[in-house]
């Protein structure tokens, strides 16, 4: 069973050169926004002196191959720079904003997952009838809703005609924070829920067709037994690779949806870092975003090798 999982020692491997390639692509679109940081940060009244000495300061007056040199060796050390508008440590900055990322990323996985399988149950079990034809339309309307139009629908029905949610910020205590994130969780769940409906929902009805459920009807179990038994364990293995990359898209879609709701998360400190030419910054999040989209395809692979022994890679 062990020699199942034995390429958990090979995929870090793999992986390597996908995080490079990420950096040196980061590293070189970042400096072609136009613009200068240092002019940016000092403002237009600036004289030549402050500027040039910003640059020296942050080493923009190097060569760009000398730039990306100290920016791969700063992180084979462990840190990403100092941030020119924060003026402190690009790793402190990261991780004082890493909290709301992930909360909302987890809750909207959540919810994705609520909303998705019991909707996918539904309308497989009543292939062909009114409700499948009603979860499939919606699926498929669902998919093509952009995510801000989406937020901005909801922050009208739900704070502004119906006063229960707040519209943006954090808040302090937990039950503020779960307060706040509803609106963001529902915006992106909404949305990655109906590609998993549909994905779960073709899974489903074939394992109902399968071999496997005749010959547990067969056997004399009940309908309701085969399904959750046998359809759904088997349907849900294609669905947790599908549901890892909408995972990866989603890390990075949080930055329209932390704008909306003005979270103060990583996606907005991307959007602030971008506006204000922050090239460490800007580095620094595109970089914990690949390594946690990275991640979580890894993980993806051990649940899949694990919820299927027929699977092996």
């Amino acid at each position: 069973m062990l020699h199942r999982y034995r390429f958990i020692l090979a995929r870090p491997l793999q992986f390597l050169p996908v995080i490079v390639g990420v950096s040196i692509i980061t590293f070189v679109l970042v400096r072609l926004i136009p613009g200068d940081p240092a002019r940016v940060l000092l403002g237009t009244k600036a004289t030549p002196e402050a500027i040039a000495n910003i640059r020296s300061q942050f080493g923009l007056d190097q060569p760009i191959w000398q730039q990306y040199f100290y920016f791969i060796k700063n992180l084979m050390h462990g840190e990403m720079g100092r941030s020119i508008t924060f003026k402190i440590d690009v790793l402190q900055l990261i991780a004082n904003r890493i909290e709301p990322t992930l909360a909302l990323v987890f809750s909207s996985v959540l919810l994705s997952v609520l909303i998705a399988v019991p909707l996918a149950a539904v309308a497989a079990r009543n292939e062909g009838q009114l409700i499948d034809h009603t979860v499939r339309v919606v699926s498929t309307f669902g998919i093509g809703l952009p995510s801000f139009w989406l937020a901005l629908m909801l922050i009208l029905l739900f704070s502004v005609s119906i006063p229960l949610l707040p519209v943006s910020g954090y808040g302090n205590t937990l039950s503020d924070k779960l307060t706040h994130l509803v609106l963001p969780s529902l915006t992106i769940a909404l949305s990655l829920s109906t590609v998993l409906m549909r994905s779960l929902r073709a899974s489903m009805i074939d394992w109902l067709k399968s071999d496997v459920a005749t010959a547990a009807r067969a056997r004399g179990m009940p309908e309701h037994v085969v399904f959750w038994r046998h359809v759904v364990p088997n349907a849900v293995v294609p669905t947790i690779n599908l549901l890892a990359v909408n995972i990866g898209w989603l890390i990075g879609g949080t930055v329209v949806v932390e704008s909306v709701f003005a979270l103060p998360g990583m996606g907005q400190l991307l959007v602030r870092a971008i506006f204000s030419r922050d090239y460490m910054v800007v580095q620094g999040v595109a970089m914990v975003f690949a390594c946690a989209t990275v991640l979580v395809n890894f993980l993806a692979d051990i649940a899949t090798v694990a919820a299927d022994p027929r699977v092996k890679l």
